[in-house]
């Protein structure tokens, strides 16, 4: 039989890390998190990082293992998950993946980098032509279209666009010798729940939450990170709570309307999730949570 892999995600403050502990204690098993802003040590209240008592009621991986300047992307991470797996089976342990970072759990249901190799001096010249221009090169490289790209996200646009130049193939070419790789995780049999709520229910939490988290002292960790070099490392620094807090430090937000921003910016990255998770992940098990529900008599959470 193939080593089990239980997956739980779903959106942001959906209550994820109640259930998970729960679920874990009561069936042996060990979380490894797929979290992208977890691995940062230093970002604690921001990302709702489970708290010292509860990693201590449960091991937890991959969390606090880079520093707030180092880089992660999808190939480190699933190394680094593999080996923690390979760990985990070894020891007799159930292995629960937790967490609501796409790309990172996608790892876990087929391959995740190919062979494309973007040389710096690419990299720069495609940087510096703009975002408008970029996409304009990118569609006259793509004349069948961009698929499923966010052209509205600059960042994945110049990402595609220096992979295509660097390997001479289309979106769409790319595409096919990418889904032709091995998967990291094909060894394993992977059940994947996802955790949803009432949207009512969930707009409750958010904003419990975004409260919480400048009560324990969110605008002294930004502090704290800043210091330590946050602002380089974008994909840190554009985390929501971070970034809001960021520019009410640089002076170009008030501080009576950070709570506001943040859980604007939570819903709307609550949407995005929604879709993505919907369309992009094959689902096992879809578990509605009540108002009030900490994640308790889920026993049979990845049951078919």
């Amino acid at each position: 039989m193939k080593p089990l892999l239980h997956l739980l995600t779903g959106c942001t403050a959906v209550g994820k890390t109640d259930t998970a502990l729960r679920w874990a204690e009561a069936n042996g098993a060990e979380i490894v998190s797929c979290d992208s802003q977890l691995f940062y040590r230093g970002m604690d209240l921001g990302t709702a990082k489970p708290s010292v008592a509860e990693r201590a009621r449960v091991p937890h991986h991959m969390i606090d293992v880079l520093g707030v300047t180092e880089p992660m992307d999808v190939a480190r991470y699933t190394e680094l998950a593999r080996r923690t797996v390979n760990d985990l089976i070894a020891r007799g342990r159930k292995v629960l993946v937790v967490g609501g970072s796409g790309f990172y759990l996608k790892s876990f249901l087929g391959p995740v980098a190919d062979e494309v190799k973007v040389e710096p001096d690419l990299r720069a010249a495609v940087n510096a032509m703009g975002s408008e221009a970029a996409l304009a090169e990118l569609r006259r490289l793509n004349p069948a279209g961009l698929g499923t790209l966010d052209a509205n996200n600059p960042r994945r646009v110049t990402r595609a666009l220096e992979r295509c130049r660097a390997s001479g193939l289309t979106l769409a070419e790319l595409a096919m010798r990418f889904a032709a790789l091995p998967a990291p995780f094909a060894d394993c049999e992977v059940r994947l729940t996802r955790l949803d709520r009432a949207p009512a229910d969930l707009e409750r939490r958010i904003g419990c939450r975004v409260q919480a988290m400048l009560a324990a002292g969110l605008v002294d960790e930004v502090q704290r990170l800043r210091a330590a070099g946050l602002a380089q490392n974008p994909s840190a620094a554009r985390a929501i709570g971070y970034r809001e807090v960021l520019e009410m430090l640089a002076g170009r937000s008030a501080p009576a309307a950070l709570a506001g921003e943040i859980a604007r910016n939570t819903r709307a990255l609550v949407k995005k999730q929604r879709t993505w998770f919907r369309t992009q992940l094959p689902v096992h098990r879809v578990v509605l949570l009540g108002e009030g529900d900490r994640g308790d008599g889920l026993e049979d959470l990845f049951e078919r």
